[in-house]
């Protein structure tokens, strides 16, 4: 029997952040032979260590041990997933101290490599596999990968996933041994390209918007500052990102002066977990 609240202890922090591997983003005219693709889960990306969860800062996230009873004693990366459009709830779940059952029984730890597995991905997804399917635990699975073909049929099934409310897509070097860092080896694929930005001022609204948010300056890791005016909800007018807040934003491209066009608030990047 499942115990109503698993008793865990502090989460603690990875000596050093998990080495990952980071995407680039796919353009026309890349050469897909060789490539795998997959969806682009709009999850909480976390690193199995064959015993806990850490996050991309190096900290953990506390699941509970019946969530992971039964996962494999290897390396395993990839996203911890609710489904499609259910990343706040998600990540409000998995950054508490104390996990809630009820949350983490609707979560699955969905793998898309095994870093440990000194072998080209062609031959780590044969390993993942042998592995994972079937899986030995109800919250544990993985990714789909295919062959990628050709830019239409790429682009195709990316408006099939968009369409179903889904993000994008994932494309991987088939000879590409797994390594940390960002590389053409590993490229995300989308109708817009998205990036993180730094909270530094809340601007005041007008008119309808009277009284609350008219738009965030944000800064860049490059300390360039910009604003974003669209893509928040009347609440989140209401009730801002706060200054200091790491957010994603998306855009279509960059202007003539390298700025972000057509910059629109996403979400708050807030997946580390909480600390004590």
């Amino acid at each position: 029997m499942l115990l109503s609240l698993a008793l865990v202890t502090a989460p603690c922090a990875y000596a050093e952040p998990p080495g990952l591997a980071l995407a680039g983003v796919y353009e026309e005219g890349v050469d897909l032979e060789g490539y795998w693709v997959s969806e682009k889960l709009d999850g909480v990306r976390a690193y199995w260590d064959g015993e806990r969860f850490w996050s991309r800062g190096g900290n953990e996230y506390p699941a509970p041990e019946w969530f992971t009873e039964g996962f494999p004693d290897m390396p395993m990366d990839g996203e911890l997933w609710m489904g499609r459009g259910r990343f706040a709830e998600l990540s409000g779940a998995v950054r508490r101290l104390q996990p809630v059952d009820t949350s983490w029984r609707q979560i699955r730890f969905m793998v898309f490599d095994l870093p440990g597995v000194g072998r080209p991905f062609s031959e780590r997804i044969q390993a993942m596999e042998s592995v994972l399917v079937p899986s030995p635990s109800p919250f544990l699975a993985m990714v789909a990968q295919e062959v990628a073909t050709d830019h239409d049929q790429l682009m195709a099934a990316l408006d099939e996933v968009i369409a179903g409310g889904g993000e994008g897509l994932m494309l991987r070097r088939g000879s590409s041994l797994h390594s940390a860092g960002r590389s053409g080896d590993l490229l995300k694929v989308k109708r817009y390209q998205d990036a993180e930005a730094v909270v530094v001022a809340h601007l005041p609204g007008s008119g309808k918007y009277r009284g609350m948010l008219g738009a965030i300056q944000v800064e860049r890791d490059d300390g360039r500052r910009f604003r974003i005016g669209t893509g928040f909800s009347d609440d989140q007018r209401r009730n801002p990102p706060p200054v200091g807040a790491s957010i994603t934003y998306k855009h279509y491209g960059y202007t003539s002066t390298g700025l972000p066009r057509f910059a629109s608030f996403m979400r708050v990047r807030n997946d580390e977990p909480a600390q004590p």
